[in-house]
């Protein structure tokens, strides 16, 4: 008998071997929605449309830490992303990270991964309490976004939510002075001088970063529904063994050296070097090439008030995927 589940996950390459039936998973048969993450995020938190999902790392961790057990994680990690290049500012406003010691800081959600990240960057690599900055939460590029999940501020910390303008808005009229966001600034986008990076040659510092830190951000894992599992647990297992093979084969195309695999010179080369600047894997999946940073973040989302307590890596996925035979 073969379980049918329907996915929702973004386009990815080291996701669409599975997608596309060259790697199964054994016992199920897998129907695959790719949308943006925005939507795939938004629906599933609001309905749970689908059985797996691709979620944001923040959200689930503040699910978890609250008590909702309604989703269980598979150590699948779709997008990771250094942060530093994730900080948008005006032309002549703030120029180096002291600069935004008392602040205003625009975040399109308290809870969303990225901003996690940078704020921790702020306060544990820069020095800057969140208490002595001004925080508004309002859509990047659209007014009326609103928080997914419940959180709790740490105490002196200020946040305004936003409804009627957006963070984009706000940063060109100079009402903000920074912007943390994944998504960016519809102004950057499209090229307007007025709205930079904090960080124009962001790469460097973010190397020097992962390499000095051991931290590679996660920023979205696969979640799948608890009533899943409980029907049928043996299917985490499954599932994160085919999302494993799909990664393997994605990065042997990358560092594929006989044809192009991918439509960019050098890449065989950048992808050799990242994975010495990484230590491993190109993009581990699992608990325990990944505990590094998953303790790292478990720790400042517990501090930054997303998740309402501390939690160990281990509370956070299915128990099947933790360990494995061994002969």
């Amino acid at each position: 008998m073969t379980l049918r589940l329907t996915v929702g996950l973004s386009d990815y390459d080291h996701i669409r071997d599975l997608a596309d039936g060259r790697v199964r998973a054994e016992g199920l048969e897998l129907s695959f929605l790719t949308l943006a993450v925005e939507e795939i995020f938004f629906r599933f938190l609001r309905y749970r449309e689908w059985h797996v999902s691709e979620l944001s790392f923040a959200k689930f961790v503040a699910m978890r830490a609250g008590g909702d057990d309604s989703v269980v994680g598979l150590p699948v990690f779709p997008s990771r992303v250094c942060r530093h290049s994730s900080i948008y500012v005006r032309t002549g406003g703030p120029s180096r990270p002291e600069d935004l010691a008392g602040s205003r800081i625009g975040v399109p959600e308290w809870a969303q991964t990225a901003s996690v990240y940078t704020r921790s960057l702020l306060s544990h690599e820069w020095g800057i309490p969140l208490s002595s900055v001004a925080w508004f939460q309002a859509g990047v590029n659209e007014p009326g976004r609103r928080e997914k999940v419940r959180i709790e501020l740490p105490d002196k910390v200020r946040l305004t939510p936003v409804e009627d303008r957006s963070l984009d808005e706000m940063l060109h009229a100079g009402d903000l002075d920074a912007v943390f966001s994944a998504h960016p600034p519809a102004s950057f986008e499209r090229g307007d001088p007025g709205i930079v990076r904090l960080f124009p040659d962001y790469r460097g510092v973010e190397e020097e970063y992962v390499r000095r830190t051991g931290i590679f951000p996660i920023m979205h894992v696969v979640v799948v529904r608890a009533d899943v599992l409980a029907e049928h647990p043996w299917v985490a297992m499954n599932l994160f063994r085919a999302f494993d093979e799909a990664r393997e084969r994605a990065e042997n195309r990358l560092l594929d050296m006989t044809a192009s695999r991918i439509p960019l010179p050098w890449i065989p080369e950048h992808a050799r070097a990242v994975r010495e600047l990484l230590g491993g894997a190109l993009w581990p999946y699992g608990v325990e090439p990944n505990r590094t940073t998953l303790e790292a973040f478990l720790r400042v989302a517990h501090e930054q008030g997303v998740a309402a307590r501390h939690l160990e890596p281990e509370e956070l996925f299915a128990p099947q995927v933790l360990e494995r035979y061994r002969i």
